[in-house]
């Protein structure tokens, strides 16, 4: 089953300023990428994630600001904004205002994370771009991390991690709305 592990990151000063990059470069594609849908939708056409991408890696030929960010970032924010547009419809998605919004990214590739433990109380992450980066060990990991998700909460920042714990998943029903109690009856009551 998966889970999340939620840790408080100790970033240098240049750290903070490179993580702070990052999400506004997310944020300007988020934004970005949902004009481009609506006014897609206003003609009657549809943009998907695979074209977004495309033209992101282009883009990044034309706009240098957009080669500090990894590309795989980038990537997973254009896959929330189609995931978003999917559920909810082009024009109810909302865009991610600079007063309102919180800086986070998603790495979304294992193989790009290491994560070591340095003691009791201390363990470190590496991320593309950023480096080492030491957290609080609050908890044990509990399994494999599966991604990272760098936020701000106010004015500290936090890694995320998405862990596979080995634990099965509860069955699901596929009858949903049945219920039944079995109270040892032996005959069945038959309808008229």
């Amino acid at each position: 089953m998966l889970v999340g592990r939620k840790y408080r990151l100790a970033f240098t000063p240049g750290q903070v300023e490179m993580a702070e990059e990052f999400g506004n470069i997310c944020r300007a594609v988020w934004n970005t990428g949902l004009e481009q849908r609506r006014e897609y939708r206003r003609r009657g056409a549809w943009v998907g994630y695979v074209q977004q991408a495309r033209e992101v890696a282009e883009a990044k030929v034309e706009h240098s600001w957009l080669k500090a960010a990894p590309s795989h970032i980038l990537q997973q924010t254009l896959r929330d904004l189609d995931r978003a547009c999917r559920r909810h419809g082009t024009f109810r998605v909302r865009w991610k205002s600079k007063q309102r919004w919180q800086p986070s990214f998603r790495f979304p590739d294992p193989r790009h994370l290491s994560i070591e433990r340095l003691g009791r109380k201390r363990a470190r992450v590496r991320l593309p771009k950023c480096g080492w980066v030491t957290f609080q060990w609050s908890r044990p990991l509990g399994g494999a991390a599966k991604s990272a998700t760098v936020t701000r909460d106010g004015k500290h920042w936090y890694v995320s991690f998405l862990v596979e714990d080995g634990v099965k998943a509860p069955a699901v029903s596929l009858e949903r709305g049945r219920r039944g109690v079995d109270r040892g009856v032996v005959t069945h009551a038959q309808g008229p």
